[in-house]
């Protein structure tokens, strides 16, 4: 199932957040957006998951979702967004429940992505026990219950410190190898980026444009081997948004 984003344009008000932004993220396929702060990233994503209305333009769908999908569009925060009063397993059966589906499938869909995300031997703990990195483990694990055609994700790893924000990317990469996930990926880290994304989008400052689309044609699994060429691929991206981001880093915004 291919996403497709035809001329999107945005704006609150009289203030333009978004201008004429045309993009597809393919089946099996991480596309990362990066930009300066303020450039409308996380505002696009809301728009995609319906969270607002553009102020012109259509996100559609094109295909058949995953077999099985319960959901073909579903959130990772930055925020965990985990209920305190639940287990992980709770947390993660809590998407289920509202799904005409029976308790032997539930059990079996929990029972498998707390294996694939290596919490099996956590499902009783409750998020206050939990690491930080834990608890996003509990949230990619609950998007993946669902099942989706394609998983949004709002800086995930950004709250984290940089030793979990690596073991993080590996764990994403090796569900990834497992089952190839869909997913548009905002992130402000391009180092975060270059190690995830199939392509990566490049935001002009508000109002946010892109700018250029940097595909990259080294297997996700590979990418430690080449320094190299995926430090060359960062520099790049970075001397594209450099100017932007310190003109960014001086405006005042309520833009996300």
């Amino acid at each position: 199932m291919e996403l497709i984003l035809e001329k999107i344009n945005h704006s609150y008000g009289d203030m333009p957040v978004l201008t004429d932004i045309s993009l597809s993220v393919g089946s099996g396929e991480i596309v990362c957006v990066v930009g300066p702060s303020g450039c409308g990233k996380s505002t696009l994503l809301r728009i995609i998951g319906g969270l607002e209305r553009p102020t012109s333009g259509e996100v559609l769908m094109s295909g058949e979702p995953p077999a099985d999908s319960l959901n073909p569009l579903t959130y990772v925060f930055q925020d965990f967004a985990l209920l305190p009063w639940r287990t992980v397993e709770g947390n993660v059966r809590l998407v289920l429940e509202d799904h005409r589906i029976g308790r032997e499938r539930v059990g079996a869909v929990v029972d498998d992505v707390l294996a694939r995300t290596k919490l099996t031997e956590f499902a009783a703990a409750y998020p206050r026990q939990l690491s930080g990195g834990m608890k996003q483990r509990v949230a990619i694990a609950r998007a993946l219950s669902v099942n989706p055609a394609v998983m949004l994700m709002d800086e995930p790893l950004s709250a984290l410190d940089s030793q979990t924000r690596d073991l993080l990317m590996d764990d994403l990469i090796e569900l990834w190898t497992q089952v190839r996930f869909s997913a548009c990926y905002i992130t402000h880290n391009l180092a975060e980026a270059v190690r995830l994304g199939h392509r990566i989008v490049v935001m002009s400052r508000r109002p946010g444009r892109i700018r250029d689309i940097v595909e990259i044609d080294i297997p996700l699994s590979e990418r430690p081997g080449f320094p190299t060429e995926t430090a060359a691929i960062q520099r790049r991206l970075w001397e594209m948004m450099r100017d932007e981001a310190r003109a960014a880093d001086r405006e005042l915004s309520d833009v996300a």
